[in-house]
């Protein structure tokens, strides 16, 4: 919905979303969607596409949405355009972003033909701009195009030579813009061919290596695939009952079920994706006097949700807890990422000024303190306890199966 713009940009803004005369009038009136569906709804992917569309028209709003404007470079101007500002906060790296013409999202265009890329690219010749030259590749698949439809390549061609004319008419501003638009369409919809069958040719892992990782991820996850083991307590899907759930969500350690406590073993993203985890690994980091590191972690996860009014705020009381001089719960970061987290924080303070320092705690976590947690007493204890529990338990659910049936 969304992509980067380079120099030429790749996107479309706001200001130029009824865009209809302009686009490909070769497209037939019953176009495929996706997998062959004729209508768009039947599309697998429709009712993610409209999610993500009416998160995108919110932020088009005029009112209460992200603000678009023209900037001004060196020597020329780039109409419709945001950036990481205080209003909406992407990625630091001084690129610009478009929001996508509704006209060319997913649900609403489909897959195209190749006639429709025919006319694009014929188009493209008849425009006499330096920047609008086809690269190599696309001067291979016009020809390839030309040989393709040799019987009703005039018909494409009168379809280009209009679509130029009606260009031309346009304002040089929204011209720029409709031409990374189109751009940005058929980079996503015709890639470069080499550089696709490069990646899938480098192979850099044997397959004998990939298989083995395979099947040693199937054996540790099979038990909570609910297609190869039956769920216990039942499927909540299949039946009315919800303790499935419950079970997952509780944080009491009398009712944790061993099933989550072997899964914590699996990796340190298993162990903080679990609530009652991530609660026991803070407990451990605690007695080890390293808490801080796990603090600073989710403070800085929770600071990705934290809304626009509150985030400069958000920064400067993690900075100030973690990292600023005298703090109150130091983490250990060396010389060069503290100061670049500190010219961040001073300068522009976004959601992402701690990536690094975040990054470089998390490595700390994984291989020091994750790895003796899952060593220690602590965690054996916690899962000793759970395996008692399943024991106690399975004779009382046997005896109660024996009284309902006599």
């Amino acid at each position: 919905m969304k992509q980067r713009m380079k120099e030429r940009g790749d996107l479309t803004g706001p200001m130029y979303n009824k865009r209809t005369e302009s686009l490909p009038s070769t497209l037939p009136n019953a176009l495929m969607f996706g997998n062959g569906q004729i209508n768009h709804e039947e599309n697998p992917n429709y009712l993610v596409y409209k999610k993500m569309e009416m998160i995108v028209e919110r932020m088009q709003d005029e009112a209460t949405g992200v603000p678009v404007r023209t900037v001004k470079s060196f020597m020329s101007k780039v109409p419709s355009v945001f950036t990481d500002d205080h209003y909406l906060t992407v990625k630091c790296d001084n690129t610009y972003y478009r929001f996508q013409t509704p006209c060319f999202w997913p649900s609403r265009c489909g897959e195209p033909e190749n006639t429709d890329y025919a006319v694009y690219l014929c188009k493209r010749t008849m425009q006499n701009k330096q920047r609008l030259e086809l690269a190599d590749y696309e001067a291979e698949n016009l020809a390839r195009l030309q040989k393709m439809f040799s019987r009703k390549w005039e018909f494409i061609f009168m379809q280009a030579e209009a679509q130029a004319k009606v260009d031309k008419k346009r304002d040089k501003l929204e011209r720029k813009v409709l031409d990374s638009q189109e751009r940005a369409f058929w980079d996503v919809h015709r890639p470069v061919i080499d550089l696709l069958k490069k990646k899938l040719e480098k192979r850099r892992v044997k397959i004998s290596k990939v298989t083995e990782s395979y099947v040693a991820y199937y054996e540790q996850y099979a038990e909570y695939d609910a297609f190869c083991t039956p769920a216990d307590p039942t499927n909540p899907w299949i039946t009315d009952s919800t303790e499935f759930w419950d079970q997952d969500k509780t944080m009491s350690a009398r009712d944790i079920p061993l099933r989550r406590v072997k899964r914590w073993a699996f990796s340190v993203e298993e162990l903080l994706k679990d609530p009652a985890g991530k609660d026991q690994f803070s407990k451990f980091l605690d007695k080890e006097f390293s808490g801080e590191n796990l603090k600073f972690w989710l403070a800085c996860q929770e600071l990705r949700g934290v809304k626009l009014s509150e985030l400069h705020e958000r920064v400067h009381e993690i900075y100030s807890e973690f990292l600023a001089p005298g703090a109150h719960n130091p983490v250990n970061i060396d010389a060069r990422i503290a100061e670049l987290v500190r010219k961040r924080v001073d300068d522009n303070p976004n959601r992402y000024c701690f990536s690094e320092a975040q990054d470089h705690i998390f490595k700390l976590m994984k291989s020091d303190s994750y790895s003796r947690y899952i060593r220690s007493d602590m965690y054996k204890d916690f899962l000793s306890g759970t395996r008692k529990k399943v024991r106690l338990l399975l004779p009382s659910i046997a005896s109660n199966f024996t009284f309902k049936h006599t």
